[in-house]
């Protein structure tokens, strides 16, 4: 299906430049906290992989899907539009915070406080980009993108939190000034 083939490329695109981009970001202070938080990134990834590996969850997926009345044109538009959104909005996000940019819960060297761009109404756009990604993958495409966005939810809100004490502790003042006028994770809504 169109939509299926778009939202696929989009992903593809978006996973290429996140990879590209990746090159040139400021070196991590503290590696130990990439290993630390590296377990509960390694634990996300095992448990997506099993969950479409066990058969009764994946027939379960299946029959979900099959009991949705099939909606057409109008949920692959949205579902595309969504995922295009999403996605233009963490690359968005990811090229105005330019080389401060990191693994989640990372530290920089010379840490600079972004608050430009769409970090002057979100303080994690890049999250809640991914997240309205997939988000369009499950309206456009299919339920099975509901496991990605349940579970890549609760990490990026896990993360979100963990990064915000560590600028609360970095910037204690603007930052606490920044939090109190922007959203955590998408624009005027969460």
């Amino acid at each position: 299906m169109l939509y299926s083939r778009l939202i696929g490329a989009l992903w593809i695109v978006f996973v290429a430049y996140w990879g590209v981009a990746a090159i040139g970001a400021k070196r991590n202070v503290g590696a130990r906290v990439w290993w630390r938080e590296g377990g509960l990134r390694l634990i996300i990834i095992a448990l997506i992989i099993l969950a479409l590996r066990v058969p009764a969850l994946r027939y379960a997926l299946r029959d979900v899907q099959r009991s949705i009345p099939h909606a057409g044109v109008f949920a692959g538009v949205i579902g595309v539009s969504l995922c295009a959104l999403g996605l233009g909005l963490a690359v968005w996000a990811r090229v105005h915070i330019g080389r401060n940019w990191g693994l989640p819960m990372s530290r920089k060297e010379d840490p600079e406080l972004v608050t430009t761009g769409p970090y002057a109404f979100v303080r994690h756009p890049i999250y809640g980009g991914i997240l309205l990604g997939i988000l369009g993958s499950v309206v456009g495409e299919s339920v099975i993108w509901l496991l990605p966005l349940i579970l890549f939810a609760v990490y990026f809100i896990y993360s979100a939190r963990r990064e915000e004490r560590l600028m609360l502790a970095q910037f204690p003042q603007a930052y606490s000034a920044y939090m109190k006028r922007t959203t955590m994770l998408l624009p005027f809504m969460l």
